[in-house]
């Protein structure tokens, strides 16, 4: 019965992304017969290290959602603290519901069943803009942010071209 109800509001979100969309992302289905997994893009923010990158991601719902929170994977490099190197973002709406059992963040800053598909990814946007060293998913990019910005830009850059690049590949093969 939830994994039913989770699809009527996945589908729900889904469209009304299509009739509203957003600046500086876009969402699909990975697989029409799926809505479970969602196929992400995000813009790079404007004026941030992430500007004119294209950055791919994969949104995965478990059956309970909204009651627990999807798992966000980026599947185009991204050099970040609060991006784990195999690509899941780490940001606290995407912790589960409930006190924080290492004590970093408030119950109110986890996931909450009213955040919706666009309220997750203007997170990850805001994510992008603004690093949280504090508590990083890659130790290294955190203590590179902190100690080493020129070398921290030069890996940035470097996911922002490839992302580009990427991007003309799909754009070339698909027309």
């Amino acid at each position: 019965m939830a994994s039913n109800q989770a699809s009527l509001l996945l589908q729900k979100q889904l469209r009304d992304l299509c009739r509203n969309p957003v600046d500086g992302f876009s969402a699909g289905l990975v697989d029409e017969t799926n809505v479970f997994e969602w196929s992400v893009s995000v813009i790079g923010p404007p004026d941030t290290l992430y500007e004119g990158g294209f950055f791919s991601a994969i949104m995965s719902f478990p059956p309970n959602y909204p009651v627990s929170p999807p798992t966000v994977r980026f599947t185009s490099e991204m050099w970040h603290p609060n991006v784990y190197p195999d690509g899941k973002v780490c940001i606290s709406i995407l912790h589960p519901p409930g006190d924080d059992p290492n004590g970093y963040e408030l119950a109110s800053e986890r996931w909450s069943p009213v955040h919706t598909v666009e309220s997750i990814v203007l997170s990850i946007i805001s994510m992008l803009s603004s690093p949280n060293d504090e508590s990083p998913a890659n130790v290294e990019a955190a203590k590179e942010w902190r100690d080493n910005r020129n070398e921290f830009r030069k890996k940035v850059a470097r996911c922002v071209r490839r992302s580009q690049e990427m991007e003309d590949f799909l754009v070339a093969a698909n027309s």
